[in-house]
C-alpha cells in the first residue's frame, strides 16, 4: 500500500486542478456578462424626431434597440424628442417630455410599446455581477470538480519506484 503522502498530494493536486477548471469556466462566463459587472446607473433611452411616422410605416427607429440589459437598482429615462406622445408600459411620455422608472428586480419584461413597430419592447434585468458573485461560482464549480478529480485519482493505481539490484 502506498504511503499516506501520495493520497495527500493526490488530493491536493485534484482540488487545485478543480480550482483552476472552475476560474477558467467561470471567468469565460463573467467576460460575456460584463454588461451586468458595474454599479446600477441611470440609463436613457432616446426616442427620436420622427419615430411615429417610421412606426406607422412598419419601419424600426434605428437608434431604438428591440431589447436592453439593465442591472438592478437602474433608473429607465425615456426621453421623447417626437411629435408624438409614446407610451411603454404603464410609462406615459409626452411629446418633448420625459418618464422614468427604476427597476428593481431581476426579470425578463416585455412591455407594450408604442415607438416599436411590433409593439413590444423588451428589458432584462440582471443581477449585479461583483467579486462576491465571481467568487462563489468559481467555488461552487471548483471545489466539487475537484473532488471528483480527487476520487478518480485515488482509484487509480500509484506509480511505485522499485529499485532494480543487479
Amino acid at each position: 500500500m502506498p504511503p499516506k503522502s501520495i493520497f495527500v498530494k493526490r488530493i491536493a493536486v485534484s482540488m487545485l486542478i478543480g480550482l483552476v477548471i472552475g476560474i477558467l469556466l467561470n471567468e469565460v462566463t463573467f467576460y460575456f456578462l460584463r454588461e451586468t459587472a458595474r454599479p446600477p446607473q441611470r440609463v436613457e433611452l432616446v426616442i427620436p424626431k420622427g419615430t411615429a411616422e417610421r412606426v406607422a410605416q412598419g419601419e424600426a427607429p434605428v437608434s431604438i434597440p428591440d431589447n436592453m440589459i439593465f442591472v438592478m437598482g437602474d433608473t429607465l429615462v425615456v426621453i421623447n424628442q417626437d411629435v408624438e406622445n409614446h407610451q411603454l408600459g404603464d410609462l406615459w411620455i409626452p411629446a418633448g417630455g420625459a418618464a422614468s422608472m427604476r427597476l428593481e428586480t431581476a426579470e425578463k419584461y416585455t412591455y407594450s410599446c408604442s415607438f416599436q413597430p411590433t409593439s413590444a419592447f423588451g428589458i432584462n434585468v440582471y443581477e449585479p455581477l461583483t467579486w462576491d458573485t465571481r467568487l462563489f461560482g468559481i467555488l461552487f464549480s471548483g471545489l466539487p470538480m475537484g473532488v471528483m478529480i480527487a476520487i478518480y485519482s485515488l482509484v487509480l493505481p500509484s506509480k511505485e519506484k522499485k529499485n532494480v539490484s543487479a
